[in-house]
């Protein structure tokens, strides 16, 4: 699909979509839990609708009544599970160890996927008992996780503890989560055990990074709602920069979620020679790299794991930021974007990562262009364009 939108300022109000953080893991504790939870806040999304088809292999039915998903959790999983994980890094890794109870587990999605990697797990895992087959397009896993003492690096995606705080409640015993320095995307984390709180699940930090986990723990039913998607609205907030006037509701302020800093990092950008650090919220990499090429260029740090998302997300902006004159320089752990963009000379490639589409609307709001790829926005946020239209751009798409 290619979306072309005109130059133009927004204006009005819009609502968040939910938030897709909080949706995965709102999914995967109803169907831990014994009984029948209700979720409000599911989106269409690509994202979520891979959770979902997950959980019947973790014992799990459930149905559908708009944004509503009712789950009744805690059943019999089929001997051999199946979890068709698509493209969505979230639900192959919060899924792999509360699948670890014996028999079969085969993790299905696309090779950009498991590009990606899992190898914090299988490092983690080394000695437990777990066996692993790795294929382009799969992994299948066989063995049952043990409690005990578990060390991971916390540079390489936050996700990995998340699927371990998962499960180790679960296990006979207790066990030990340790999470080595330096963490980056520490908020999601904290996300986490707020939400197995939410369950009845204890998670007890003993020491930054360490986490004690009574083992013989119960998800307890409930009902509860995904609050509104800070990573999501950001690059309907960077319209207001733009020169627009942009409100988004359904945001709360002292959210769990990282990306909850994108106001004072937008007006940070404001002034030139702004250096920002985004290991703890990635994902605002490419909005806050756009903002900074319509305005007085920026210094980004805490960039390595861009490499791993959806796309190499800092190769893929400095590609794109090129089309409009700006000079991008990528360093180990640092980006540096310079300002001044102009008008793009030639169409805009999404390279099938959905926040690279939101980053370049952002350019096309500002002078006009077309953006090749655009479906990728179905991945976590598919009715964007339509809420570009409600803030009075002129958006069209074409098939």
């Amino acid at each position: 699909m290619k979306l072309r939108i005109l130059p133009g300022r927004a204006h009005g109000t819009v609502a968040a979509p939910p938030s897709k953080s909080a949706a995965h893991r709102l999914l995967l504790a109803a169907a831990l839990a014994r009984g029948e939870s209700r979720i409000h806040g599911i989106s269409e999304s690509e994202d979520m609708r891979a959770t979902l088809g997950c959980l019947p292999a973790l014992g799990a039915t459930f149905s559908r009544e708009g944004t509503t998903v009712t789950v009744s959790g805690g059943g019999e999983p089929p001997a051999v599970r199946r979890f068709p994980c698509g493209e969505s890094g979230s639900t192959l890794r919060f899924c792999i160890p509360p699948a670890l109870t014996g028999g079969e587990a085969v993790f299905e999605g696309t090779e950009r996927l498991f590009a990606r990697g899992i190898g914090v797990y299988e490092t983690a895992f080394a000695g437990k008992g777990i066996l692993m087959e790795k294929a382009a397009k799969r992994i299948t896993l066989r063995g049952v996780l043990p409690p005990g003492d578990y060390e991971i690096p916390g540079n390489v995606s936050s996700q990995f503890a998340t699927g371990l705080l998962f499960a180790l409640p679960r296990l006979a015993g207790e066990s030990t989560l340790t999470v080595r320095p330096p963490v980056e995307s520490r908020p999601y984390i904290d996300l986490t055990t707020d939400i197995l709180g939410r369950f009845g699940v204890a998670i007890h930090e003993t020491a930054p990074g360490v986490f004690q986990i009574p083992g013989g723990q119960f998800y307890m039913p409930g009902e509860h709602t995904a609050e509104g998607d800070w990573s999501n609205a950001a690059p309907l907030l960077a319209l207001t920069e733009l020169g627009g006037n942009v409100c988004v509701t359904g945001l709360d302020g002292n959210s769990r979620q990282g990306d909850r800093v994108f106001p004072a990092l937008a007006e940070k950008l404001r002034t030139p020679g702004a250096e920002i650090d985004v290991s703890a919220c990635p994902d605002l990499a490419p909005v806050l790299f756009a903002l900074a090429a319509l305005q007085h260029g920026g210094e980004f740090t805490g960039t390595a794991r861009l490499r791993i998302k959806e796309s190499d997300r800092a190769g893929s902006m400095k590609e794109e930021l090129a089309r409009c004159g700006v000079r991008v320089e990528i360093g180990e752990n640092r980006v540096t974007v310079s300002g001044g963009a102009h008008a793009p000379q030639t169409p805009f490639s999404a390279h099938n990562d959905h926040r690279i589409v939101m980053a370049l609307s952002l350019l096309c709001a500002r002078f006009g262009g077309e953006i090749e790829g655009a479906e990728a926005l179905n991945k976590s946020y598919p009715t964007y364009a339509a809420d570009l239209r409600r803030l009075g751009l002129e958006v069209q798409d074409e098939v």
